[in-house]
């Protein structure tokens, strides 16, 4: 069962970070601030109430016809308030309602069981609470957007270097010596982005590095070999007639192609390998060449076009990938030209899926059997001179036909050699064609 995975920038998450921060820390500073102000506006209005209240007792007639609204014994007054006022201490209440602005009372003692009171709805401080949550709800919301921006700006900036250190990383992956991530990246500013540059543009030296050292070992032992296989060949043709003398001469001569095509890989490891370009008409040529490399193959032009490639390599391509349908797939083998692109399939078992993942490896055929012939050596090499005429090489499988049972199943192998549109230019540069879809 496949996974889902949500792919975001790195840009938006540190927005949404940011952003999540600043309205948190916004939300926690705004109900502080409500809360301190809401207790201190209503600490006041109990001092003045009570104030006022301490005022009308002192009145000659506060017991009688007490001022300013307050009463004498008023029946509404808050039951503790009046227990706390009769048992001669004064004292302040607020008195919450679920749909009113809270009521603040005040009660001090007269004497003779009396207690004067005087309360007053909490209205102008409430509207003052409003006002002032409203402001910090203004005043969240602009830190929540100058957050967001903020992270915008500085993730775009993230996402940007991250972004051409990929787009540099990714050209080093295709072969290109010169590019350095570091360099890619600018920026004035260190940051953990150089950090990476540096490893990988560290990285690639050394691949590189043990590339070349590689290819040079191979090269240097392939070019040695030339010789004492060139002796060998000789020798094989100075002994009698017999079997013996057969299957020498067969072993030194597969030896000697063992040779040739490592020496050819190693050339085209080393980059410096260019196309000698003519016109051909690709339908024509592929035609003469597969009769010529395999007269049993069929061939189907469909639709023939001119272009400038190198002949000599582009039948190095078809004798092995022709070669490669005769030795592990099963006859029929079909060519079809169709414009730019040429088709070579066999109905055999099909790629290896090492093969359909990784491309070609050298030394690795994906035959079970160590004893046949073959060294994987073809389609490396067919691959490496489809890259120096600027072309692609792509291996694919046919789906058998069938229910479950045939499921996963190979019905033959298709190689699909897809030619530039624009011919290499003298140096081996090259527009990379793009492939359907």
């Amino acid at each position: 069962m496949r996974r889902f995975t949500l792919r975001t920038g790195i840009r938006w998450k540190i927005t949404l970070a940011i952003a999540a921060v600043g309205a948190l820390t916004a939300l926690a500073l705004s109900l502080v601030v409500h809360s301190a102000a809401r207790v201190s506006m209503l600490e006041s209005a109990r001092d003045s109430e009570l104030e006022r209240v301490q005022y009308i007792a002192r009145t000659p007639d506060a017991g009688r016809k007490p001022i300013w609204g307050a009463k004498v014994n008023d029946p509404e007054l808050p039951a503790e308030l009046r227990d706390k006022a009769r048992s001669g201490r004064r004292g302040t209440y607020i008195q919450e309602t679920p749909k009113r602005a809270p009521e603040v009372w005040a009660a001090v003692p007269l004497g003779n069981a009396q207690v004067l009171s005087m309360h007053h709805q909490f209205r102008e401080s409430a509207n003052m609470v409003r006002d002032l949550d409203r402001a910090l709800v203004i005043g969240s919301l602009a830190v929540v957007i100058g957050g967001s921006a903020l992270g915008v700006l500085i993730g775009g900036q993230i996402s940007s270097r991250l972004r051409k250190a990929a787009a540099a990383a990714q050209r080093v992956a295709h072969g290109d010596p010169e590019v350095r991530v570091r360099d890619a990246v600018g920026g004035v500013v260190r940051d953990e982005t150089d950090d990476l540059a540096r490893a990988v543009d560290a990285m690639a030296d050394a691949l590189q590095q043990r590339l070349e050292a590689e290819r040079r070992v191979t090269a240097d032992i392939a070019h040695e070999l030339r010789t004492p296989v060139t002796g060998l060949l000789t020798a094989a043709e100075l002994l009698p007639p017999g079997r013996p003398t057969e299957l020498v001469r067969d072993r030194a001569q597969a030896m000697r192609a063992l040779v040739e095509d490592v020496l050819e890989v190693a050339r085209l490891d080393g980059a410096s390998e260019r196309a000698e370009l003519q016109d051909v008409a690709l339908g024509e040529f592929v035609a003469r060449r597969v009769t010529a490399l395999m007269p049993e193959a069929t061939v189907r032009v469909v639709a023939d076009e001119i272009v400038s490639t190198d002949p000599r390599r582009l039948e190095r391509i078809l004798g092995n990938l022709l070669a490669n349908a005769a030795r592990y797939g099963r006859p029929p083998v079909q060519v079809d030209v169709e414009g730019r692109v040429v088709r070579v399939r066999d109905h055999g078992a099909g790629f290896p899926e090492a093969l359909l993942r990784e491309g070609p490896s050298r030394f690795r055929t994906g035959s079970t059997d160590r004893a046949g012939v073959g060294h994987g050596l073809g389609l490396t090499i067919a691959e490496g001179q489809a890259r120096v005429l600027g072309a692609r090489l792509t291996f694919r499988n046919v789906a058998a036909p069938g229910g479950a049972e045939n499921e996963g199943a190979a019905a033959g192998a298709v190689a699909v050699l897809w030619l530039p549109e624009h011919a290499p230019t003298a140096t081996g540069s090259f527009p990379v064609i793009k492939l359907p879809g």
